[in-house]
């Protein structure tokens, strides 16, 4: 039987596993992250304040996913950027679909951002589609965008826009 998932709140204690989960070649493969970081590295990020919010997914004790949301500032501060990865051996079992609709809640509820935007390689279909089934459409291709083991590939823009929140009325 598998333990509950668990989503919190990042922690600094958790950059070494989070530094772990980075450098496995599936999680590797989806992002623009280099191999080989080290934990001191995701602590010193995670110590940094920013404009965010980030969030970690756990089976019993072991990290297996992690997302967040960073907004951006002056006349785009209703806007974020969000990043998500999820742990090579625990994809595909719903893990990226509960993060995404805990940091959506979370930039929509109480961050009031309005537009939250995010990349993924086209090649990624997996994630186009968890992207897709959270409201995000594609807004454009960059062409040789990024390079991934020596290889140039496009990219995606995609972005989920949300309409104002209702007020309270007296």
């Amino acid at each position: 039987m598998t333990p509950e998932l668990i989503i919190r709140a990042v922690r600094p204690t958790d950059a070494e596993a989070i530094a772990a989960m980075h450098c496995l070649p599936g999680f590797r493969h989806g992002t623009l992250r280099p191999p080989f970081v080290a934990p001191e590295q995701v602590r010193r990020y995670l110590e940094t304040p920013r404009p965010g919010h980030m969030l970690v997914a756990l089976v019993g004790e072991l990290l297996v996913g992690q997302v967040d949301v960073q907004q951006y500032s002056g006349r785009q501060a209703h806007a974020g950027r969000i990043g998500i990865g999820i742990h090579d051996d625990w994809t595909g079992r719903g893990i990226g679909g509960r993060l995404m609709t805990e940091i959506i809640t979370v930039a929509d509820r109480w961050m009031g951002l309005r537009r939250l935007a995010l990349t993924v390689q086209t090649d990624n279909a997996r994630a186009i589609a968890l992207y897709q089934r959270h409201g995000f459409v594609i807004e454009g291709t960059h062409l040789a965008d990024s390079l991934r083991d020596g290889v140039l590939i496009d990219v995606h823009s995609m972005a989920r826009l949300v309409p104002a929140p209702e007020r309270v009325r007296p």
